[in-house]
């Protein structure tokens, strides 16, 4: 539910602008939004993004063909100002804008090359499809192109050296697919989707974050915390609906900070205006203790609590001798009391009171999809069944079994779950968990080479569909070798049956059939299970009310080209919510 809603409605038109300091600028224009983030980006290089981390910094700066819209998270024309579908639903035509240009930089020696063209999207979608700095698939190659375009495949194992489904006439992009795909365009909406200068790239300066979107990367700057600076573009190319430049804002501040309590600190001194997650201990007190703060007329503070679409849950190393019998992930799932857990750490701040699968029971989201099937060969808190499979897999009261590395990023909520999950499955199984934490970067590389034998995570849609869940246990996406990175099943789970739904669905010509395959494939996820979901995220997020246009979504996905600064009279707060 939305507690306060705080809306100026502005639409943005695709038109030009102009450049320099004669824009229309808005009433309002000016001033510094910051924000906290819980870990800084694991990576500069858009196509390599895979964490939420690097999506909130990397989606102000770069930009792809399409985007979503943040009030409704339908597609909008983005970089291309519009686009067509061929009949059998595999080619996707694009006509791209004529007035973009990349952010300034020193190897741009005029504006004219620092046009964006289609030469520049050709590059960076052959770029995505061509082994990374490591000798491994990129982040993008695998989730937008690999085994879906056309040639990609081909491309990539050099036994080709252009993309078939790739073809570039003037303004215009074309790509074909293998098969049709209706939910290509919300991929291609993905910030490892975005356009990225093929002159920056050529002259090795990639990193230094060189897009077209409405904020520019200024700098890093260590302290306690740390604090990532973006600047406003100045040569922005969308309008609002009068004519205004975007973006309003002259500075965005992305304050690193995984401490809940210091980023409360943080908030309630001011210093930023923006925050996610409340620390566990201190939600009691925001809601009650300060309620004058949220019902006051106008109020200070805003409050949404809104269910998200993202899955928080543990998954298993998949080779690990021990966790290879389904019987032995079966009884760590039936010995976690989530109802308690909810209850007494997460203390509200989660979706639906039971566990379902790993794809958020939404049913706004996902309309038409099976949650009551899944729910059905889903776990409950079960000790004495779980006690029960562990012995017929030879482990009889954790005997024999050993103990547990669990491998998580240090963070409030994060350990105090981790703890009681431990306490838990000790209780319950004999067998001890040890809790081995460190910063993000770290247990995701861990993650990726199989370096521990549970991780903790959360996974976020990057598109509205079961597929972007699903697909983190794709057994195809697993690496020959564990000296190899498996940057998206992690888990390196395989399973014949999950991977043929998941491939019908795919190709299935209707939403209703590709539903029903999306979830006979989660059901044979949930049968033989390689994680354990723990709980569906509802974060509370408190901003000052003088921030305006900060848009609320299931993705959290953050648009901040039309936030702006303006504190409410009462007069005009009391007829803002007749």
């Amino acid at each position: 539910m939305k507690y306060s809603i705080f809306a100026f409605a502005c639409c943005l038109f695709l038109v030009s602008c102009g450049g320099g300091n004669d824009k229309k600028q808005f009433e309002f224009a000016g001033g510094c939004l910051t924000l906290a983030v819980d870990n800084e980006p694991s990576t500069h290089m858009a196509s390599e993004v895979t964490d939420i981390y690097s999506n909130a910094v990397l989606s102000q700066i770069v930009e792809g063909l399409v985007s979503f819209n943040p009030e409704d998270l339908q597609i909008q024309a983005q970089l291309a100002k519009k686009w067509s579908i061929s009949s059998d639903g595999t080619t996707f035509k694009f006509t791209l804008r004529d007035d973009v240009y990349f952010h300034e930089h020193p190897v741009f020696t005029s504006d004219e090359e620092r046009k964006m063209t289609s030469e520049d999207v050709q590059f960076s979608i052959e770029k995505a499809c061509t082994p990374n700095a490591k000798g491994a698939p990129t982040s993008a190659f695998l989730s937008l192109f690999s085994n879906q375009l056309k040639g990609a495949d081909d491309f990539y194992n050099k036994k080709a050296t252009s993309i078939s489904g790739l073809k570039v006439n003037g303004n215009t992009v074309e790509l074909t697919l293998i098969a049709p795909d209706p939910t290509y365009l919300n991929k291609l909406a993905q910030v490892n989707a975005a356009i990225i200068s093929k002159k920056i790239v050529k002259a090795d300066k990639e990193t230094d974050l060189i897009g077209t979107g409405p904020f520019k990367y200024a700098d890093f700057v260590q302290g306690e915390p740390d604090k990532i600076i973006l600047t406003k573009n100045e040569s922005y190319y969308l309008m609002d609906s009068k004519g205004n430049a975007l973006p309003y804002l002259d500075s965005v501040v992305f304050m690193v900070e995984s401490r809940k309590l210091e980023q409360l600190e943080l908030f309630e001194n001011g210093k930023i205006q923006v925050i996610n997650t409340l620390p566990t201990s201190r939600i009691a007190e925001m809601l009650e203790g300060r309620i004058k703060d949220f019902n006051s007329e106008p109020p200070l503070m805003v409050l949404y609590n809104n269910p998200l679409l993202i899955s928080n849950y543990y998954f298993f190393n998949m080779t690990d001798p021990r966790f290879q019998d389904p019987r032995v992930r079966q009884a760590f799932n039936y010995a976690i009391n989530r109802d308690q857990l909810t209850r007494e750490v997460l203390r509200g701040q989660f979706y639906e009171n039971g566990i379902y699968g790993v794809v958020p029971p939404i049913g706004s989201a996902f309309k038409g999809y099976d949650f009551k099937g899944v729910k059905q060969v889903g776990y409950d808190y079960d000790p004495e069944k779980a006690r029960k499979l562990l012995a017929d897999a030879g482990f009889p009261g954790g005997k024999g079994f050993g103990s547990v590395n669990l491998r998580l990023n240090i963070g409030d909520i994060h350990s105090a779950v981790a703890e009681e999950i431990s306490s838990q499955i000790y209780q319950t199984l004999g067998i001890n968990v040890n809790i081995d934490g460190s910063s993000f970067e770290q247990k995701d590389e861990d993650a990726d080479f199989a370096r521990g034998d549970m991780f903790r995570t959360a996974w976020v849609a990057d598109y509205s569909s079961p597929e972007t869940f699903l697909t983190s246990f794709y057994g195809k996406l697993v690496p020959s070798t564990k000296d190899e990175a498996s940057q998206i099943n992690q888990s390196r789970y395989k399973n014949a049956a999950f991977d043929a739904y998941l491939e019908q669905a795919r190709a299935a010509n209707s939403q209703k059939e590709r539903y029903r395959l999306f979830s006979e494939a989660e059901k044979e996820l949930m049968k033989d299970p390689p994680l354990m979901v723990l709980w569906y995220a509802n974060d509370f997020q408190l901003s000052y009310s003088k921030v305006r246009n900060l848009k609320n979504n299931p993705m959290n996905l953050m648009d901040l080209k039309q936030v702006y600064f303006k504190d409410w009279t009462k007069e005009e707060y009391l007829k803002s919510i007749q």
